[in-house]
């Protein structure tokens, strides 16, 4: 079989620069965000392609870790946290991830079938997610995790997403869900 571990290591970079981008995305969007050049409607657009874009590489970094023969991982390992025989804390925290993911991807595509204090309290689950990801892959990322750039990488989503929470933080709109 062909070594898909790199592939996998790849997206799994890409979906963590893309999650960032979505989670960073998603605080201006609630904090209502918007300049003459990115209307708040051009920011909740890109947030929801963005978001369609980081399952697209999430579901790309699993399948090839699943299908790679490097190390054994099982498609229940992906569902089930911490049912891994390879790594099983790292493997159960990305576990924790996707399915976190799978909810607000669920939910958000019913967005206009539930009531909106359902979809925005599972929506809170996005800043669940995020650090669980950057866990994960800090854990599982090996040598590219440990390299300088990509520890860069880390630092650099970590300060992006920490910048946006304060930015959100500060805003007038209340925190608690409707």
């Amino acid at each position: 079989m062909i070594n898909l571990w790199y592939a996998s290591r790849a997206a799994g970079m890409l979906a963590l620069l893309l999650l960032t981008s979505t989670v960073v995305l998603g605080a201006l969007t609630a904090g209502r965000a918007g300049s003459r050049a990115w209307p708040r409607f051009a920011v909740a657009a890109l947030h929801r392609n963005l978001s369609l874009l980081t399952v697209v590489f999430v579901a790309v970094h699993v399948a090839t870790a699943v299908l790679d023969d490097y190390v054994v991982l099982r498609w229940r390992d992906v569902l089930l946290p911490f049912a891994s025989d390879y790594q099983p804390f790292w493997v159960g925290l990305g576990a924790i991830a996707f399915d976190l993911l799978v909810a607000l991807l669920v939910t958000s595509l019913l967005r206009t079938r539930i009531p909106p204090r359902v979809w925005r309290a599972v929506h809170w689950a996005a800043y669940a997610c995020w650090p669980i990801a950057v866990l994960h892959g800090f854990g599982t990322g090996g040598d590219d995790t440990q390299s300088g750039w990509g520890v860069g990488v880390v630092v650099g989503c970590i300060a992006a997403v920490g910048g946006a929470v304060v930015w959100r933080a500060g805003t007038r709109k209340a925190w608690v869900p409707r």
